[in-house]
């Protein structure tokens, strides 16, 4: 054989290892998203799927042989200081995606915990340091060899998901008061990305960009603008009938900080909607009124934003009952009929079942066990204030707190048991106006005495006024139970009531997200628990668990978290008999 047909034949190799390889690789496109439900072999969106259920239908790892799970690697992200990793990392292809602290974005081999490639923005940090709530990032999307991500500052980017190189990188705010700290999501071509920082008193919307150039597509605003002037949509007008005052020269709130789903057979979007800012109504919206969109889930047309029906589940909101925690989209029978329906679990401590085509309140209860800002929900699901719940510059203690009886954390939902795992908190706070507030732009502009206090024309805190008046609650709080910290709770959402309850050890911490699976387990806190009866069955000690995830790989089924908080957060990858020991926890600084 002659040396060059040796080179030849070899070329030929090259080229078919090639070709099988990218035949191989599979593309995140708008049809492996839509059927994201089906495929557990990967974790392609923030909640696995459009539904946002957390839930995957692997059930390699089950309750016969979960307590054999061992840590197969972990990996030291490095992350910068003073910044918590909140993000829930993607799967494909071999590859783990996700966001650190200040916006750094990793792709991470599966099979090794080897890093393939970083990315740094390299932030700004002193300004950004300064807004709610930390340098946080729940979690990037992936759509056509693409990873996406909003940053901090501001921008929208998208990496070639290969190599982490700049793609494109568009401005996505008006100014510095503005930041990105929520999961992206692509739908029908298009990223979608909500604005946060409500505590600025900025104005909230959220905007869909096309994912191939990023250029914008469309933008709804959550909150009226000034009524002298066009309104940007039509439902605005509307809205600003439910505000009072001159809300829009403070903005007002309503960012988009977190949760979102999608219903592609109904092609309806559904976006959670924050808290006011200023946080009290009677400094941004003097004279009262629902001030919607805030605290509401809405629900747009993908393609236009057009609106198609709201939901508001805090009118009027006072407290920092934001409406942005995660929610899940599932099909049940209740009274007899099939329903569609919309799961959310709020801050303010209620459990909501909605009509997810029009929006109809369904059904709603308590599932947080100490909730004093209100008795229930009446027949259409809007709260019955309890009497005392409204503030003034007289402090009143008021449960839920303003970290809400859930909070960011993701809830997981099993069609299996069909049962919701909500991690949640037990808590209250004082809430009070302050008297010397003055709206500054660039600031915190939440107007509480208890959360922050003015400065003066040379930036020196004015000390605060003696507490010289007691604390009160809202009438009735003396026969609710005392607040116990963290819980996990395993909610039936058809019948609306608690099915098991465990508490979370560590008290107020949450404890991070959920994970339901097939295998009949749901993983929260570095521990698996019996889905149907609440049972602990699996517990590694990696303490500060975040937000896990589950995928096949090379016949095998991991589950991969993010924990130990900072510094020195890991990747955890666990696997059925894995024999890695696990790293000790460092000495505190």
């Amino acid at each position: 054989m002659s040396p060059l047909y040796r080179k030849g034949c070899l070329l030929l190799a090259v080229l078919a290892a090639g070709v099988v390889l990218a035949q191989n690789r599979r593309s995140v496109d708008d049809n492996s998203l839509k059927n994201a439900a089906r495929n557990g072999d990967e974790w392609l969106t923030y909640g696995r799927d459009y539904a946002e259920t957390h839930f995957s239908p692997l059930k390699q790892i089950d309750t016969s042989n979960v307590k054999r799970l061992g840590l197969a690697w972990s990996w030291e992200t490095e992350s910068p200081a003073g910044a918590r990793i909140e993000a829930t990392p993607l799967f494909s292809n071999g590859v783990l995606y996700a966001s650190l602290g200040w916006n750094v974005l990793v792709a991470v081999d599966a099979r090794t915990g080897k890093l393939k490639w970083r990315w740094d923005p390299e932030l700004p940090r002193k300004h950004i340091s300064e807004i709610c709530c930390g340098a946080v990032n729940r979690g990037v999307a992936l759509y056509k060899g693409r990873v996406y991500e909003g940053l901090l500052d501001g921008r929208l980017v998208a990496l070639d998901q290969e190599t982490g190189k700049v793609i494109w990188s568009v401005k996505t705010t008006f100014d510095d008061d503005t930041v990105l700290s929520a999961a992206v999501r692509v739908v029908k071509g298009k990223v979608i990305v909500g604005s946060s920082g409500a505590e600025q008193a900025v104005r909230g919307y959220f905007s869909a960009y096309d994912a191939e150039t990023g250029k914008m597509a469309w933008r709804f605003y959550t909150v009226p603008g000034d009524p002298s002037k066009p309104f940007e949509q039509p439902e605005l007008a509307m809205a600003a009938k439910t505000w009072n005052g001159e809300w829009w020269k403070m903005g007002g709130g309503g960012t988009v900080w977190d949760s979102m789903a999608y219903d592609p057979d109904a092609d309806l979007l559904y976006i959670g909607v924050g808290n006011g800012g200023p946080w009290d109504r009677n400094l941004r919206s003097p004279g009262g009124g629902d001030n919607l969109f805030l605290a509401s889930v809405i629900a747009v047309k993908p393609d236009t934003g057009k609106l198609v029906w709201y939901f508001q589940e805090t009118p009027g909101d006072d407290w920092d009952y934001t409406s942005t925690q995660p929610m899940v989209l599932a099909d049940l029978t209740i009274g007899g009929r099939k329903r569609k329906v919309l799961l959310h679990a709020p801050k303010n401590g209620f459990f909501y079942v909605l009509d997810r085509i029009t929006g109809e309140f369904i059904s709603g209860a308590q599932y947080a066990k100490r909730v004093t800002w209100a008795t229930g929900l009446d027949a259409k699901g809007r709260p019955i204030e309890a009497k005392g719940a409204r503030y003034g510059i007289n402090p009143v203690l008021i449960s839920p707190g303003n970290g809400g009886a859930h909070n960011w954390e993701a809830m997981a939902y099993s069609p299996l048991a069909e049962l919701v795992y909500i991690p949640g908190t037990e808590g209250g706070a004082r809430y009070a106006r302050d008297p010397k507030f003055v709206f500054r732009k660039g600031t915190q502009n939440a107007g509480m005495s208890t959360m922050q206090r003015p400065r003066d024309l040379n930036g020196n805190v004015i000390p605060p006024d003696p507490p010289d008046v007691p604390v009160t609650e809202p009438e009735g709080a003396e026969n609710q139970p005392k607040a116990t910290g963290g819980f996990l709770v395993a909610w039936d959402p058809k019948a609306n009531k608690e099915r098991w309850r465990v508490p979370a050890v560590g008290g107020y911490l949450r404890g991070g997200a959920t994970l339901a699976t097939a295998g009949n387990l749901v993983f929260h806190d570095s521990k698996a628990y019996n889905a149907e009866t609440g049972e602990k069955l699996w517990e590694v000690d990696v303490s500060d668990n975040v937000a896990p995830i589950t995928y096949m790989l090379d016949g095998k089924q991991y589950v991969t978290v993010f924990a130990r908080g900072y510094p020195n957060s890991r990747l955890f990858s666990f696997v059925l008999d894995g024999k890695e020991q696990i790293p000790p926890l460092p000495p505190k600084p």
